[in-house]
């Protein structure tokens, strides 16, 4: 464990990107003490103006403050995304194990389900089910959620079936150990490497997913602000208000590219073929 740890805490990559994603949750959390002014308070007179010293990142078309809601978004977006792949975890973890540890006619029939899931395309599902329910924080974060069960049951699964062969499980077994122990103590902390890495890569997709629905006005209704909305908002005006575009976008590529390096260090690190390397 200790050269785990000093193998996660000596990779530049993981160190860097982490401290961004630490960065960006604790801004989420924090987000309505940081705002410097009102997010939801319109004025029409400063509507369109450039960075000042009073609003550093401009104010939007209503004259809210551009600052203030790019921190709020922060909150709705990371939110979402945290939720989201909570759910996700959860249930796909639990489906992969089991369809894993029992086969027969569980693997069949949880695995298939997991296939028909991921047999439609990501935006087109969301979109059609976003559309069918509503739009509204806990739809999106229900459709994200459903979206990102099948990687996690798949994942599980497939590392399942390769744990559940070793000599600790058949012990486990021989003593007359449920399966729920057997599940939970003798399989589960030893898949936990690459549901990790699965994780952090899920956060960034997430975080793509609910700002693109924002962006076609399905995500979080206003006004509540979202990174995806404000660029939504933002491009029929880019050529008179850029910085109402270039800062969204902004966090949002800055969030993603963290979340993906992050995985990918994670990756490096937890893989003892790519730590030889």
């Amino acid at each position: 464990m200790s050269i785990l740890r000093r193998e996660i805490l000596g990779s530049p990559q993981v160190v860097i990107s982490g401290s961004v994603v630490l960065f960006l949750v604790l801004v989420a959390i924090f987000a309505p003490l940081l705002t410097p002014h009102d997010p939801f308070k319109t004025n029409p007179i400063s509507s369109y103006e450039g960075p000042s010293a009073a609003f550093w990142l401009g104010n939007d078309d209503f004259g809210r403050d551009i600052l203030s809601r790019l921190i709020l978004g922060a909150r709705v977006s990371i939110g979402v995304s945290l939720a989201s792949v909570s759910l996700a975890l959860l249930a796909g973890v639990t489906l992969g194990l089991l369809a894993g540890y029992y086969g027969g006619w569980v693997d069949t029939l949880i695995m298939r389900v997991m296939d028909i899931v991921l047999a439609f395309p990501t935006v087109i599902l969301a979109i059609a089910v976003i559309a069918f329910l509503g739009n509204s924080l806990t739809n999106v974060i229900a459709v994200i959620a459903l979206l990102n069960i099948p990687r996690f049951a798949r994942l599980s699964y497939t590392t399942s079936l390769s744990v559940k062969s070793n000599q600790y499980v058949e012990a486990a077994q021989s003593i007359g150990a449920s399966d729920g122990r057997i599940l939970l103590f003798s399989i589960l902390p030893n898949i936990l490497a690459p549901l990790f890495v699965q994780v952090a890569l899920s956060l960034g997709a997430a975080i793509l997913v609910e700002s693109g629905l924002s962006f076609l006005g399905l995500g979080v209704p206003p006004p509540n602000p979202t990174w995806g909305s404000m660029v939504s908002t933002a491009r029929r005006i880019m050529s008179r208000q850029p910085n109402m575009v270039i800062w969204p976008s902004l966090a949002l590529a800055i969030t993603v590219l963290s979340f993906n390096l992050l995985g990918n260090g994670l990756r490096d690190a937890l893989d003892p073929r790519l730590r030889k390397r």
